[in-house]
């Protein structure tokens, strides 16, 4: 998958998870949009849906919808997480909404559709399965690697293989973070807890400069 260069804008297509994000409606919303014509969009030969960025600007300027990113400004911290099975997704997402943290997620089953995304959200942190259907989440590392775009996305994988399986399998880039399953919730609250204060101490020192 080839994604622009830091210099460049993204302004071509998004998935159905972004587009909802973007607008902040359901997936289901978004699906009756298309289907109204009132968002462009098509599907590939996989059968995965491509969303026009520009048709859903346009959506936001034809019905006076603001931005999220306008509403929720910088401090928020975009967190993208690829996961396959249906109950941790949701167990996830019940742990962010009690930690009430400044965190804005986008959630997908499939590391094909937030590769999609990705340019378009440029996440800050990625939390991953590892073995996953069609692209798995070794593919997914190797192939943000390569990309100066992501050089500073924080990532931890989620993960029942052990050391020894995940060198099997090609081993994880530098940096990586690996959290065993059953996933253990406190200590990723931590794990955010310590990120936001991290850019709390860099914005105050930017500030003071």
């Amino acid at each position: 998958m080839n994604f622009p260069t830091p210099k460049e804008p993204y302004d071509g297509y998004c998935g159905t998870s972004y587009a909802a994000k973007m607008l902040d409606i359901s997936v289901g919303t978004v699906q009756g949009l298309v289907e109204k014509n009132e968002l462009k969009a098509w599907k590939t030969h996989g059968g995965h849906r491509r969303i026009s960025l520009q048709s859903v600007q346009d959506y936001q300027r034809r019905n006076n919808l603001i931005p999220a990113s306008l509403i929720h400004g910088e401090d928020r911290l975009r967190v993208l997480v690829v996961e396959d099975e249906d109950v941790i997704r949701v167990m996830l997402q019940h742990q962010f909404d009690q930690w009430a943290l400044p965190l804005d997620v986008v959630m997908y089953e499939s590391a094909v559709e937030a590769l999609v995304d990705m340019p378009s959200w440029q996440p800050q942190v990625l939390l991953t399965d590892l073995r996953m259907p069609g692209i798995d989440g070794f593919q997914l590392l190797k192939t943000l690697k390569e990309h100066s775009l992501f050089a500073n996305l924080a990532v931890v994988v989620m993960t029942g293989l052990s050391d020894e399986e995940i060198e099997q399998s090609g081993g994880l880039p530098e940096g990586v973070t690996v959290l065993r399953k059953p996933i253990d919730v406190e200590w990723l609250k931590g794990f955010f807890d310590a990120l936001m204060s991290v850019r709390q101490i860099n914005n105050q020192r930017s500030q003071t400069k």
